[in-house]
């Protein structure tokens, strides 16, 4: 697979998403222990259905994969969704798909990469996001990167037999610190 260095880290780099990553993307959509953080355990993905998917966003502005820079091994996946030029908002969406690099801090590292991007490169003012209630682990993650809750949606996602509140989170760009980006060159 070739991957492409556009913001480029300490330890990961973000590449543009491409359709080449279809099998692995729906290896991990059909992992329950992933799904269930994404709350989509109830939704099937099939070859096609992520093949439709990645094409139909294949042109979107911030769409990546998360590779290693040591190994470049894609671990995940991390994007701006539903951007807003006219209000400057986004919603942040990531997974680690590789479960051997959970709880070792490329998520975070990830997502300051993309606030970095969408707030100095995109001009962005808010990005958002929500999340399972349940994950204490992305919780934990999102406050270190600077997101603060600003709501719940109480039992909105139904999981294994039970409903599970869903909590919003936001960060705004003057809370976002740091410069992460190591390819900067001005």
């Amino acid at each position: 697979m070739k991957y492409f260095k556009k913001l480029i880290g300490d330890r990961i780099y973000l590449s543009p998403r491409n359709t080449e990553d279809l099998e692995k993307f729906t290896e991990w959509l059909n992992d329950m222990e992933i799904t269930n953080y994404l709350g989509r355990s109830g939704v099937l993905c099939t070859l096609d259905g992520e093949k439709q998917y990645l094409e139909e966003h294949k042109n979107a502005e911030a769409s990546f994969v998360i590779v290693t820079n040591d190994k470049d091994e894609m671990i995940g996946t991390i994007s701006l969704e539903g951007i807003d030029n006219v209000h400057r908002t986004a919603t942040l969406g990531i997974f680690i798909g590789n479960k051997e690099y959970w709880n070792n801090a490329y998520g975070t590292e990830a997502i300051r990469l993309i606030l970095d991007y969408g707030f100095n490169y995109m001009n962005l003012h808010t990005i958002k996001l929500d999340l399972m209630s349940f994950n204490q682990r992305a919780l934990k993650c999102y406050k270190k990167c600077g997101f603060k809750e600003t709501g719940k949606k109480r039992e909105s996602r139904f999981i294994n037999g039970k409903y599970y509140d869903v909590i919003c989170m936001d960060i705004i760009e003057n809370e976002f610190t740091g410069s992460y980006i190591r390819n900067k060159y001005i």
